[in-house]
């Protein structure tokens, strides 16, 4: 159990260790692209890690923007935790069935709402399974528990706040999506986005601060990985996507470091790739 941080990432040993603990809740938060054509909460009713309960990204959003999943008004999601089951002095740990994806976005929600005792399971259910540890299915029983939250703006961007970032420099912004999207040579597959990237941005591909096995590299080896991509660790970062998901990994992987600087788009490439007033940039 060593290396596990209640508070950022558990390795399954801790996780197992902790299942039958009063004060841990854990959530499934596998979510897939459309394209994939796989069934999030159908595939947690046939198998999950025992007393998980699923959080739907998408449900959990704020279904009156145009976005996708875009993070939920806080009286939205201080009503869907309380009927989670999520209260005051829980630790929550958050998990997903690609080994580490969607589940970050989930641990920036909770960040996002002032609730800081909240990790992610490192490896995610794949390396839960193929440890041989236990599984269950159906849905646990729920009791509504108090849940407090207030939403810290300082953890995430609008478009206006990434423009003036682009435009100044005063904030870096680091996109995670793979590099032939971010250089615009590939079709980008929600109807009217352009190609490219926000001007000045920096290509971190998500997969690029994970283990073959879906865990995350250490701190040595993020900041390797950050630096290398022409990011400087010594000031603010943005973290960008295609829908804000796989930035909150790279949020994530920020804050091992020890970076604490750093804010997510929430909209993403799905909303600047949407506006022919703002500017697109291609290639390197």
């Amino acid at each position: 159990m060593a290396g596990s941080d209640p508070h950022l990432l558990v390795s399954t040993d801790w996780l197992e260790a902790h299942l039958g603990a009063p004060d841990v809740k854990v959530l499934d938060a596998s979510w897939f692209l459309p394209s994939e054509g796989r069934d999030p909460k159908a595939e947690y009713l046939a198998g999950h890690i025992p007393g998980a309960i699923f959080f739907d990204i998408d449900e959990i959003s704020d279904n009156q923007s145009p976005l996708p999943h875009m993070a939920p008004p806080v009286e939205k999601f201080i009503s869907r935790m309380r009927a989670l089951g999520i209260g005051d002095g829980y630790r929550v740990v958050v998990y997903d069935s690609s080994g580490l994806f969607s589940a970050a976005r989930v641990w920036w929600t909770f960040r996002l709402f002032g609730k800081s005792d909240v990790a992610v399971l490192d490896g995610g259910l794949p390396k839960w399974k193929a440890e041989g540890r236990p599984l269950e299915d159906g849905t646990p029983v729920l009791r509504d528990r108090h849940f407090t939250a207030r939403r810290n703006a300082a953890l995430v961007r609008d478009v206006t706040q990434v423009a003036r970032a682009a435009k100044l420099g005063e904030e870096q912004i680091v996109d995670a999506r793979a590099p032939a999207r971010f250089r615009g040579e590939e079709k980008e597959a929600r109807a009217g986005l352009r190609s490219g990237h926000i001007p000045g941005s920096k290509n971190v591909h998500y997969r690029s601060v994970l283990n073959e096995d879906g865990t995350m590299k250490d701190a040595e080896a993020l900041r390797a990985v950050f630096e290398a991509a022409g990011v400087d660790l010594a000031k603010p970062v943005v973290t960008t996507c295609g829908s804000g998901v796989t930035a909150a990994i790279l949020s994530l992987a920020l804050e091992r470091t020890g970076h604490r600087r750093h804010a997510l788009y929430d909209g993403s490439w799905a909303e600047w790739g949407m506006y022919g007033d703002l500017k697109v940039a291609t290639g390197e």
